[in-house]
């Protein structure tokens, strides 16, 4: 139970923003309208991915380092569970567009390269599956873990910002802050970051724990 109080934690604070986030109120403002809501869910589903991709990378380095399979294996388990994130992420961003921009996909900047970024990981698993040797496999994988990361980074954060996008914060259109968030709102959306980084740090223990239980019934 001690040992165990983050994932109360998480759980605790997931199902929290969950209703106060449909039930505080929220600032009336144009064009957005009740649509504000979605940024509860929408960037705590980033913030989760950016966690677990960033611990990807930190236990491929650790692998490089040492040659200790486990550390692989928290690393692409930690990678399938930033997936999971990040698909969660291109839907609640996808609703909302549609709502605020017309359209669930109106190949704006920060969209599309969110899609490129998306299929940057979906070539990682390819990768992996590809290469039948476990060590070559687990070391390609490893580099290519450790540069994927910043280049997806390239992709959410700089190049939308030096062209027009419709997404807040992007191409001098202003992101949601003081003007249109409300202190009600940043405590839903605080513990939001909070709850769903634990959820998603919980979702690849486990990930690795079963994998681990694979790999050992695999060599009795």
């Amino acid at each position: 139970m001690y040992q165990s109080w983050w994932k109360i934690l998480g759980v605790v604070l997931v199902l929290y923003t969950l209703v106060a986030g449909f039930m505080l109120t929220v600032p009336k403002l144009p064009i957005l309208h009740e649509t504000i809501r979605n940024v509860y869910f929408h960037v705590p589903m980033w913030m989760a991915m950016f966690l677990v991709f960033g611990v990807s990378v930190f236990y491929s380095v650790r692998y490089l380092a040492s040659g200790k399979e486990e550390y692989d294996l928290i690393a692409i388990e930690s990678v399938n569970t930033g997936i999971i994130f990040y698909i969660l992420g291109l839907l609640s961003g996808m609703l909302w567009a549609r709502y605020t921009w017309g359209q669930y996909w109106s190949n704006d900047p920060k969209q599309n390269s969110a899609a490129i970024a998306f299929l940057l990981y979906c070539a990682y698993l390819v990768l992996r599956n590809a290469i039948d040797e476990e060590q070559r496999r687990a070391r390609i994988s490893a580099i290519y873990n450790i540069f994927a990361f910043p280049i997806m980074l390239v992709l959410l954060f700089i190049l939308p910002r030096l062209t027009d996008s419709l997404h807040p914060g992007n191409g001098g259109n202003p992101a949601f802050g003081k003007y249109d968030m409300t202190n009600e709102m940043r405590a839903v959306l605080y513990p939001a970051f909070i709850g769903w980084m634990l959820i998603a740090l919980w979702i690849a223990t486990l990930r690795y724990r079963i994998r681990l239980i694979e790999n050992k019934n695999n060599s009795l």
